[in-house]
């Protein structure tokens, strides 16, 4: 009985922790406009450069140990909390578990991806094609697409990682949700 105990006990704590949200919340189909006061003329205007920010703060972050249903850079994240965390640092509400990634966004063509566009796993089972897995996109260059992600693979925390085979596997889409 006791064995059974802590990973229930996980369970229920991480349940608790992705229904913090209130009821009436939802995630809108439609990309996320980031609007800043121009103090010039009283105008909004569109932050073009949030994106560099966004991976720059990300990169901040590289080497917090990586924690099973957490969103904490002092107990640590883990890849849906690190996004959460990264995004909410700049006031943008995004879902709390990779899962909700799924139908949220504009779809972007993978060659096509930027820095700041949030890229989709399967889990570590390839074969399930379900969302399992996030990360931020920090560069494409011609191609070569690298990513930040926390990992809980070998090493274990916040890391930058290569689209490379082993992640093409397991690739779902691209998703962009700042325009």
């Amino acid at each position: 009985m006791r064995k059974y105990l802590l990973p229930a006990l996980l369970l229920m704590s991480c349940k608790q922790k992705l229904n913090t949200l209130p009821k009436d919340h939802s995630y809108q189909d439609t990309a996320i406009f980031y609007e800043l006061m121009d103090s010039a003329n009283n105008t909004l205007r569109r932050d073009s450069s949030l994106p560099e920010k966004i991976v720059a703060f990300a990169k901040t972050q590289i080497g917090v140990p990586y924690k099973y249903c957490s969103m904490s850079p002092d107990g640590g994240f883990d890849c849906s909390g690190f996004v959460n965390y990264v995004f909410n640092h700049f006031n943008i509400s995004v879902p709390r578990s990779s899962v909700e990634f799924t139908n949220i966004g504009e779809e972007i063509i993978l060659r096509n991806a930027q820095p700041g566009d949030l890229i989709l796993f399967t889990g570590t089972n390839a074969r399930k094609r379900i969302v399992g897995h996030i990360g931020i996109i920090i560069a494409n260059d011609n191609g070569e697409i690298s990513f930040i992600q926390s990992s809980s693979g070998a090493v274990y925390s916040v890391v930058v990682s290569p689209l490379d085979k082993y992640y093409m596997s397991r690739f779902v889409k691209v998703i962009r949700i700042i325009k």
